[in-house]
């Protein structure tokens, strides 16, 4: 969320948008524990065979390595003017008047944007100067996802990726299906065994990493890895069925493009009692800044819910969450929000319970959710409010649409292929 946050503040304001590449990152790192080891092969003290080293810079392979090489590149950020952002620590900011430059650093890959080429320019030599990197241009590819700039604006795919997942399922040359998931009740935890557990983990972990820039499979996966812990063949059938979408689906990727309104807008729904063992319920949330996807999830919630109200509200509460986080974001971004949070919801009850602070019997157990978003609602931060089920497009995080509904809630999340791009004119630049 963080990473789309950045690229979509960037491309709103027309700012280059850099990565680079750290050479070595963990010996760059200072150890501040005592740390020995055994002489390296063929450079051992014959004189003192017996002698060990002592580390003063980090090796690959220590499990202080990470730890040392980040610190060594906050502080000389912090040197540098920077400061570490409280809400995501991968993030730094620097901001003197009218100059602003936004640093991602995961590992040694490093996403770097500021208001002027110049400033850029300075910021990559200042860099350069005590650390050894490469400046590989503009954003093209970022932790395993592809980055594709088109005339207005940047698509964002995992082709590679999905096609070595294919390829290590055995299901390059699959039949294509139309939809991840099907109409049907969610999965339970009845069937035989799956001869080979650690092959089902193995693809259900990768699609995971595939979500990043597929929101559209996020429900479908989410089920699949709920039986994790012990996998059965109705799960292994709706884990191919996911590879079979995927297949049809490799020139799908997410657009960013630039907005001129930057506004938080959340839509929020739940699928009550939706599991068939547990009869817990699913919840989703999307978060839309201006017009790009920056969040969303769907996920099991935790207890069971009493009515699709309860439910509905759950839901509610974690998507008024994590649309604060997005709030406190931005405001360490320097883009503080002009307007009230909106946030969609398609139960009438749940609505009405997020702006009436009486407590009775019915709401007594979604009670610590209620008073979260009614402090939200009357701090003016959050305003709940009714759509229509036609228009809850999380609903393609909660429950298996028909292929028409879900192909429509599909492009409502901003997930096109390259040729929706070609057709509306956005060609690859």
């Amino acid at each position: 969320a963080t990473v789309r946050t950045v690229l979509s503040l960037a491309l709103s304001r027309s700012w280059p948008v850099h990565q680079l590449d750290v050479n070595n990152a963990f010996l760059h790192g200072t150890l501040s524990e005592t740390v020995y080891c055994a002489q390296p092969s063929g450079f051992e003290d014959s004189t003192h065979p017996d002698f060990v080293c002592r580390l003063n810079r980090s090796l690959y392979g220590l499990k202080q390595a990470p730890r040392a090489w980040y610190s060594r590149f906050a502080s000389h950020l912090l040197h540098l003017g920077f400061v570490e952002a409280k809400s995501d620590t991968s993030l730094f900011v620097y901001h003197r008047g009218a100059d602003t430059i936004y640093l991602l650093l995961y590992v040694d890959d490093i996403v770097l944007t500021a208001s002027s080429d110049g400033l850029l320019r300075r910021t990559i030599d200042a860099l350069q100067q005590e650390f050894s990197m490469k400046d590989l241009g503009p954003l093209h590819h970022f932790l395993g996802m592809q980055v594709q700039h088109t005339c207005s604006g940047l698509f964002l795919s995992q082709r590679q990726y999905m096609l070595e997942i294919l390829d290590r399922a055995g299901m390059t040359d699959c039949k294509p299906c139309t939809t991840p998931v099907d109409v049907n009740p969610k999965l339970s935890a009845d069937g035989p065994p799956v001869s080979d557990p650690t092959y089902f983990r193995s693809l259900a972990g990768a699609l995971q990493y595939l979500t990043f820039t597929r929101p559209d499979i996020s429900y479908a996966v989410q089920q699949v890895c709920l039986h994790m812990h012990d996998p059965r063949e109705p799960h292994l059938a709706a884990l191919k069925r996911i590879l079979r979408y995927v297949r049809g689906t490799l020139h799908m990727g997410l657009l960013v493009r630039p907005s001129t309104a930057l506004d938080l807008v959340v839509y929020s729904d739940a699928d009550w009692a939706g599991c068939p063992d547990t009869r817990k319920s699913t919840s989703g949330y999307a978060v839309f800044l201006g017009d790009n996807l920056v969040s969303w999830s769907s996920k099991r919630q935790n207890t069971v819910s009493r009515s699709s109200a309860e439910a509905e509200y759950r839901a509610v509460a974690n998507a008024v969450a994590e649309a604060s986080w997005l709030r406190q974001l931005l405001s360490e971004l320097h883009s503080p929000l002009c307007r009230t949070i909106l946030v969609y919801c398609d139960n009438i009850s749940a609505v009405y319970m997020s702006f009436n602070p009486i407590q009775h019997r019915h709401t007594k157990h979604v009670e610590i959710d209620l008073h979260f978003v009614w402090e939200r609602v009357t701090l003016s931060n959050v305003r709940i409010l009714n759509v229509p089920t036609t228009s809850q497009f999380v609903d393609i995080f909660t429950k298996g649409l028909p292929s028409s509904v879900f192909t429509e809630f599909r492009s409502s999340l901003n997930i096109h292929s390259t040729d929706d791009l070609t057709a509306r004119g956005w060609v690859v630049c």
